[in-house]
């Protein structure tokens, strides 16, 4: 197998962020950010371009509070079901250095329980552009590549606003969060045996907002993973690549009037976690084409307050390499 097609499956570790919900009674943990970085696209080894498009699923509808299940009538949200469809792109303008665009357009559908007189069960179902990110890559620490950064900004196009008549959507449960954030990540990729058939990567991502709108502030998130992925597989033409990873992440709360809990709770009780993910993958290689899958279980979860969670995410990436 090319190094080329080695290095594209070495790295595809999903990284959870949370987006949370505002009100006491409340709390949603949206995942939005475990479909946003670090897929393989990200660890290039040379000069050329990729497109991308990426399917992701999510459907929250377990309430959890620390570190177990918590009873559904502690949460009055009930459920955050979203498609996530991500077509991106990617372009080394040299060995060294390149660029990497991702444009989300995202589809949700969100029960709650609503304001409305009575307290019904209200649905909401919309679909619109998220937050695109923009970020460039340098991989010129060593002759190998196998080291690198990735830095940019994940900017606020996505709306906030999004709301029925009785304004049952927080701001947590909102495709777009109203800030802008500055990213900074780091990988490294190595050997476990001297024929390249069996391999380690480990990675991290740091995503701060900084620039912020309507008195909520996303918390600071800081994701990292690490596994192993074993190659020179095939079946006919059609090479392939078992991965195996651990996903560890940790998330501030939310701040601001906003923020779960509003005014009279600024530390957002029902935001803020840790959680600790397994997620075999598996990807195929014919040519220039590449399809990438993964499930993502998580086997440790610690919530601050009631939140929303999946009981696993799931991401399939196909890829054109040019």
């Amino acid at each position: 197998m090319k190094i080329k097609n080695v290095l594209e499956m070495a790295l595809s570790a999903a990284l959870l962020a949370v987006v949370l919900a505002p009100g006491a009674a409340r709390g949603c943990a949206c995942g939005c950010g475990v479909f946003d970085v670090a897929t393989s696209s990200m660890f290039p080894d040379g000069a050329g371009g990729m497109a991308f498009f990426e399917s992701d699923f999510s459907d929250q509808k377990h309430n959890w509070h620390a570190n177990s299940d918590a009873p559904a009538g502690d949460n009055g949200d009930k459920q955050i079901r979203t498609f996530f469809f991500t077509p991106g792109l990617q372009y080394m303008l040299n060995p060294s250095w390149g660029i990497q665009a991702e444009v989300p357009y995202d589809n949700r559908v969100f029960k709650t329980v609503s304001a409305a007189p009575g307290g019904p069960i209200a649905s909401e179902h919309w679909s619109q552009l998220g937050d695109i990110r923009l970020e460039g890559i340098y991989t010129g620490f060593s002759p190998d590549l196998s080291t690198g950064l990735t830095f940019g900004f994940k900017l606020p196009t996505g709306s906030f606003s999004h709301n029925n008549a009785y304004g049952d959507v927080d701001r947590d449960s909102e495709i777009g969060t109203g800030s802008t954030d500055l990213l900074l990540g780091g990988f490294h990729r190595g050997k476990l045996t001297k024929d390249y058939r069996l391999n380690w990567f480990a990675q991290a991502l740091l995503d701060v907002p900084t620039l912020t709108q309507a008195h909520y502030r996303p918390g600071v998130e800081l994701d990292t993973a690490a596994g192993i992925y074993y190659n020179q597989l095939s079946l006919g033409p059609v090479q392939f690549t078992p991965v195996a990873q651990v996903i560890v992440s940790e998330r501030t709360s939310d701040t601001g009037a906003n923020a779960s809990g509003g005014a009279n709770d600024p530390g957002g009780i029902n935001s803020g976690y840790q959680r600790i993910m397994l997620a075999p993958a598996v990807e195929f290689h014919l040519r220039q084409v590449s399809l990438y899958a993964d499930v993502e279980v998580p086997v440790f979860q610690d919530f601050r307050g009631n939140q929303l969670v999946a009981s696993a995410l799931f991401k399939v990436i196909l890829s054109y390499h040019f």
